[in-house]
């Protein structure tokens, strides 16, 4: 029998739950302290491209890497991206390090482009929320379905936190359902699989590996902050009786976050997962595991989010049926971690302003309703290739979805987004509530209620 990542886990001296370290309470309200270059009021964001999935390799058996960080110039023009980022007036940039070429294997690492990166963004005091794995991880490390990626991954995020201790904010693993799906299940990125089976395995690996991503860091940096980015989604069946397999559907988007955040699932989503490969020791692994710091549920939403299943079986996109306001809502009333709109955007230069103002009002409209919002991302400062294909073909197609284009030139949306940022400069994460805002305390223990 194939080792699964708790055997791995054992081997290495990890035997049983992870601590429950602390995450927030009383001792962390206190009012920032004066001078504090490095904090936040609330996080106006904005997020630099950095998907690194393989792909198939359209001219052999093989595998090509897609690197967005390549393909949209950052590596080329990253000192004028964040003096962009700068002039733009986002306190805070969603970065993605690239893991690929900086974790060569274990305990070997790369730090040249990221040294670089990272001394122009201190020196600059623009806050990164480091993004740790968006969709890709090392040729090395093979993928999504090896079990022991989690503790190599964790490695790599300890290594991270101690070369950059001054950096607070993580989002260790992106959008860990879209990640799971797309190479498990959909056949698109890495193992490219086309099963129930993988899709699972994928998913209950990637949540292992960033529950001990947060451990590693929060051990450097106990006061860390986590985003946890994720897809917030919801398909529409429009018939009369609604199939089980979209009720599924709407359930599994769940599942990352559950296990995440030691929520059980739904009787048949479980079930589903059990069928596939989580056994019973993993999933109790993961309902006695808690993640470290303070959690953030990061909820991204784009038109395509929304899905009309039709009667003929087609698929269209919703969007706005119900807005980032009412899914994350769902999200919220299901976990009750304070909230981040995470990503937006549309591939339409010219609809992109009215799209802005329009999730703006849904953040705002969150806030009235006394739930704490930590900040707003548009996603992302520059136009992105090939995303119409889920980057699965490489034709370099632009999606012209950015605050600026590839030439860095702004798109009128970069207009409203400044305008949009000095109107609310002064806003915290509660309304009407100053006192809470992001401080430099370590995080201290809460209780569940």
């Amino acid at each position: 029998m194939p080792d699964t990542f708790l055997d791995v886990l054992k081997r290495r001296g990890i035997d049983g739950p992870l601590p429950r370290f602390d995450c927030g309470g009383p001792a962390a309200q206190d009012v920032r302290p004066a001078g504090d270059s490095g904090a936040w009021d609330f996080a106006f964001a904005t997020g630099i491209e950095c998907s690194n999935p393989s792909v198939a390799d359209p001219n052999g058996g093989g595998r090509l890497r897609r690197d967005l960080l390549e393909e949209c110039g950052h590596y080329r023009y990253f000192r004028e991206d964040f003096a962009l980022v700068k002039e733009l007036g986002t306190p805070c940039l969603r970065y993605g390090l690239p893991n690929h070429l900086i974790h060569l294997g274990p305990d070997r690492y790369d730090w040249t482009f990221a040294d670089e990166a990272m001394a122009e963004l201190k020196r600059l005091g623009i806050v990164p929320i480091l993004d740790l794995m968006h969709f890709g991880i090392p040729d090395w490390l093979g993928d999504f379905q090896n079990p022991e990626m989690p503790v190599h991954f964790a490695a790599y995020a300890g290594a991270v936190a101690e070369r950059y201790p001054w950096v607070r904010a993580y989002t260790p693993v992106n959008e860990i359902y879209v990640s799971a799906r797309n190479s498990g299940w959909d056949g698109l990125w890495n193992e490219r699989l086309r099963s129930e089976r993988g899709f699972i395995t994928a998913l209950k690996h990637l949540v292992a590996a960033n529950l001990l991503a947060d451990a590693a860091i929060a051990r450097r940096r106990p006061d860390a902050i986590f985003v946890q980015s994720e897809s917030a989604e919801y398909t529409h069946h429009m018939v009369a009786a609604p199939s089980h397999d979209v009720k599924l559907r709407n359930k599994l988007i769940f599942l990352s976050l559950d296990l995440l955040y030691s929520k059980s699932p739904d009787a048949d989503v479980l079930m589903f997962a059990q069928d596939n490969g989580l056994t019973r020791d993993e999933f109790m692994w993961f309902m006695k595991s808690a993640p470290a710091g303070f959690q953030v549920m990061g909820n991204d939403y784009y038109g395509h989010n929304e899905k009309l299943l039709l009667p003929d079986g087609s698929m269209i996109y919703g969007e706005d049926v119900l807005g980032w306001y009412q899914i994350t809502m769902r999200y919220y009333r299901r976990y009750y971690k304070p909230v981040m709109h995470t990503e937006t955007s549309t591939p339409f230069p010219d609809v992109n302003p009215l799209w802005l103002w329009k999730q703006w009002a849904n953040v705002l409209r969150m806030r009235r309703d006394g739930i704490p919002v930590l900040g707003f991302t548009w996603y992302s400062l520059t136009d992105h290739v090939d995303w119409d294909t889920q980057l699965a073909e490489k034709r370099g197609r632009v999606i012209a979805c950015g605050l600026y284009d590839l030439e860095r030139r702004p798109r009128p949306v970069a207009v409203e987004y400044k305008k949009l940022i000095r109107e609310f400069a002064g806003i915290t994460v509660l309304a009407h509530g100053e006192l809470f805002e992001v401080t430099d305390r370590a995080a201290s223990a809460v209780s569940d209620v």
